[in-house]
Parts: C-alpha cells; structure tokens; sequence
C-alpha cells in the first residue's frame, strides 16, 4: 500500500502545487518568448512595426523584479523567439545548423540585455535604464565577435514606423532606443493603473516616469520631422540600377559566373536601346550589384571586352560589382568604376568582408560540423579606403551589401562628401527568403539617417530606389530581371546623426551604465544595513 504525503507549511496549510500555480511558473517565461516573436513580427515584410510597442511591454512585465539569473534566461528566451525566425536564411542552403548555431550565439546578447533589465527594474525611472540597457547590448552584438553582427537591430524594423525621423536625430542607437522606451513605458502605465486602482493613489515620480516615458519618444518623433528631407539641395541625378538575376538558386550560382555576367551586359545593352528609342530617360550613371561579375575583368579579357561593350553602349560611368583575384593573397569583393573611354578608373574594395560566407574563421574547427565551409576555398581580405566615386560630377558612397547593416560603414561615406548612397547586393544564395526585405528595410533607415537618396542595385533580390525621406520610389519583383531609372534628388548637408556619429550610443551606454552601477550600489547597501 502506498502513500501520499501532501506538503504542509509551518501552520498546516496545504502547499501542494495547483494547476494554477503551475501556469504561473511558466507564465514569464512564456511572456519573454512571446515578446520574441513579437519583435519578429514587427520586422519587413510584415508592414507591423508597432508591435514592437507591445513585445517590450511584455518583456518588461516577464522581466520587471526578477533576479539576475532569471533575467538572464528569460532574455535568453526571448532572444531564441526573435532571431530563431528572423536569421532563417541563414540556413537556406546550408542546413540547419549555421543558423541555428548562430540565433543560439546572437541570443546570448539578448540574455544580457534581459539581465541588466532585470537588475535595474527596481529602480525609480527605470523604463529609461532599461532601454538603455537594450541598447548596449545591441551595441555590443554590433562589434563582437568576427566584427559583429547588427543585423536584427530594433531599428531596422522600424523604417515603417512613426518613431523613423529619429534615425536623423541620432542614428538606429537612438530610434531604437526610443521604440524600447516607449514600450517599457506603455508596461509601466499599465502597472501604474493597475496601482491606482488596487489602493486609489499614485506617487507621482512614477506617474511622471511612465507618462515620459511613452511621451518622450513620441514627440520626439514628432520634432524630428524637419530633419525628414528630400529636397534637391545639389540638384538630381538620373541613375539607373540594373537586376540581370542569376539562372538558378542557391551557392551554386557561383558556378554560373559567366551567365549571371552576361545577364547584366544584356540588361544594359536593352537600357542603352530604350535610351536611343526615347523609352527611358539617359542616365547619368549605372549601378550594377554586388557580383555581378565574378569573373575577374582584370585577369580575364574577355570578362572585361563584354562589360566595356556594355558601359560604351549606355555611354556613362558604370559601378560593376566583381571579385577580383591577385595571383597571391586574399581574394577582393570589389566594385570598379569602369569609364565608357578610360575603361576601370577606380575601384572600392568592401571593408567588412563576411564572416563563415566570405572567409571562414577557425576553419578547421567548424569543417567539422558543416562541410560547406570549403565551398569558401579562398578567403576574401577586407579593402581600407572609404568608397566615394565621382560618377559624373555625382559623389557616390558605396556600401556593400553586409555593411549597410554597420553604422560607421555607411556613416563614413557621407562624411567623405557623398550625394547618394549606392548599396549593391547579391542576395542569391539567400533564394526567396525575407533576407532582402530586411535588407532594404536597413536602406531606408539609412536614407533618413543621413538624409541620401539611397540606390540597392541587385542580383536577384529586390532592388530599389529610395529617397531622402525613406519612400521606395521604384522596386523589382524577386528573381526578375530588370533595369529600374529613376531621378533623385542630390544632398551634401549634414544631418544631427551623422554629424555626432557613435556619440548618441555612447551617451545611451553610459545611461545603462548608470543604471547598473546605482543598482549595484543599492543591492550592496541594502547587504550591509543590519537587518532591524
């Protein structure tokens, strides 16, 4: 005969566990998920960048009051919920395993973040520490390791949203701060009705905190509205972005250099057609994307004679995308500004070179649990000058493909004279993936960031022209080849964001870095008052 004993406390009560108390176990840390997901949804393509108002609403409530280990795990969590969905691509052709080894090694910046939250939740005022906290913790998931990986910053899925003005105030560090604050505020309103209601008054320093804390961001939002330009400060230019597509998807398509180079030759040979014809306007300039010729122009001559044939058809500078291969050392992602008369006269290698796409660190390591990293036989070394091409009397900046997703890498062509920002990408190994609609997305933000008419020329993603003010103008459909020629406008002024650069994230830094020494202070005198 068995039996059952039922836990009791000192006076006898029954403490056995309800099935209600077992839903409240799993309550917050089913909130931190949730709230991942959220953050997911919020992001391109989805139009739902308010609901980023709402996940950070409901990770303050999983997170608010909770030790630090909790903190840690349940951020941990909703880390696993917001990047485990958003970096899919990542494995499109690899397998599973990159990307879920990367979403696994991204959300430890998130259980950090949720860490600090937590540690600084008890604090008065504490929606601004916590936002802050948040943003640290991007900043940091920005710059280590192998140089970082920005991608999924708050920001950026914010090129939608009633918040986006703030990018020219102060960058992404600033816009995402302010989408975190306002959503830690909304949680803190809420907790604060709730207060009013249970005893019938509220102090007012955190009445105040929480009213702040959603106005702030929001009429800041509203004052940055002037910094929203596009007019033509140094008059227009009339670019054209060309799209040749590749034959097929995924890694392979390397296997097709030539046809994906022939591809853009056709495309521009068809533009210069429709010019002649009276179809399309003449461009000033011709963007092609990111690898639009993997065969090197400057080792194979007959690469170079068909993109000449090409630029000497349309009759204006052209920017072509190429790796270009030196019979010794690392191969370079380049883009070249090939003349119609003069040939190649300028070339920009990209600064920061992939890492486990475009060179594979600790090689021999990860060759163990994926075979696919010797598709990359030939590491690619990063370039070291800024990317400014005069096209035409146009100061063009050049930010290749991965680092439009780097502040300083977009940030530095401005402040080295660019007009207009060329972003070219090759998104074919990603196949139909959200991966270029997050991408463009980031080109928005960076148009109003720094006040540029930004132009995405790509294989075979979605290109696009994007005015100052952040509006696709004219955008390809997916695998399509196209040309799109569209007037924008030129500028040379100099937003707040551009002209402070890391200082704004600095300052938010030291905000969290406030907030997690008071907090410190405090857990430390309350261990040394003696207990009355």
């Amino acid at each position: 005969m068995s039996t059952t004993i039922t836990p009791v406390d000192a006076s006898g009560a029954d403490t056995a566990p309800t099935p209600g108390s077992r839903l409240r176990r799993f309550a917050r840390p089913g909130a931190a998920l949730l709230s991942g997901l959220l953050l997911f949804l919020s992001f391109p393509p989805r139009p739902l960048w308010w609901l980023a108002l709402p996940a950070f609403a409901l990770l303050g409530w999983a997170l608010r009051g909770r030790g630090p280990r909790a903190g840690f795990g349940l951020g941990y969590l909703a880390g696993l919920g917001f990047l485990l969905p958003l970096l899919v691509w990542t494995g499109e052709e690899v397998g599973p395993g990159p990307w879920l080894a990367l979403a696994a090694v991204e959300a430890l910046f998130v259980a950090a973040a949720g860490l600090g939250i937590a540690v600084v939740s008890r604090l008065p005022w504490w929606p601004f520490f916590a936002a802050g906290v948040w943003i640290l913790a991007e900043g940091a998931r920005a710059r280590v390791p192998f140089g970082g990986f920005p991608w999924g910053k708050i920001a950026f899925g914010q090129a939608d949203g009633v918040f986006l003005p703030l990018a020219a105030v102060g960058g992404t560090p600033v816009l995402g701060f302010a989408v975190a604050l306002c959503g830690f505020g909304l949680y803190e309103a809420f907790r604060q009705v709730r207060a009013h209601r249970a005893t019938g008054t509220v102090p007012r320093g955190p009445l105040a905190a929480a009213a702040l804390s959603v106005l702030l961001p929001v009429t800041g939002a509203l004052a940055a509205l002037p910094l929203v330009d596009d007019s033509a400060e140094d008059g227009t230019a009339t670019v054209a972005a060309v799209q040749g597509n590749v034959p097929r998807l995924g890694l392979d398509f390397n296997a097709q250099r030539r046809a994906v180079l022939d591809n853009h030759v056709a495309r521009t040979r068809e533009l210069a057609e429709d010019v002649k014809a009276g179809r399309e306007p003449q461009p000033d300039f011709v963007l092609w994307p990111e690898n639009s010729s993997d065969i090197d122009p400057y080792a194979n001559a007959d690469a170079a004679d068909v993109i000449d044939g090409a630029v000497r058809a349309i009759g204006v500078p052209t920017v072509i995308g190429a790796v270009v291969a030196p019979e010794t050392g690392k191969l370079r992602n380049t883009l070249i500004e090939w003349d119609p008369d003069r040939g190649p006269v300028a070339t920009y290698d990209k600064r920061h070179v992939q890492p486990f796409g475009e060179y594979i660190p600790m090689r021999s390591i990860v060759r163990i649990f994926n075979s696919n990293v010797d598709r990359v036989s030939r590491d690619f070394g990063p370039g070291t000058k800024v990317g400014v091409f005069d096209l035409a009397g146009t100061r063009v900046g050049l930010a290749t493909c991965y680092e439009a997703a780097f502040d300083w890498a977009v940030r530095d062509t401005v402040t080295h004279g660019a007009q207009l920002i060329s972003v070219p990408s090759n998104n074919a190994t990603f196949g139909r993936s959200e991966m270029t609609y997050q991408q463009l997305a980031m080109s928005r933000v960076r148009a109003v960031e720094h006040s540029r008419s930004v132009v995405v020329p790509v294989t075979s993603g979605v290109s696009a022209v994007i005015r100052p003010d952040g509006e696709i103008v004219a955008q390809t459909k997916m695998f399509t080849p196209d040309v799109l020629v569209e007037k924008v406008p030129l500028r040379s002024s100099l937003t707040p964001a551009t002209r402070m650069g890391t200082l704004p994230e600095a300052l938010l830094a030291a905000l969290a870095a406030a907030g997690l020494g008071w907090s410190a202070f405090r857990s430390v005198r309350a261990r040394r008052t003696p207990a009355e």
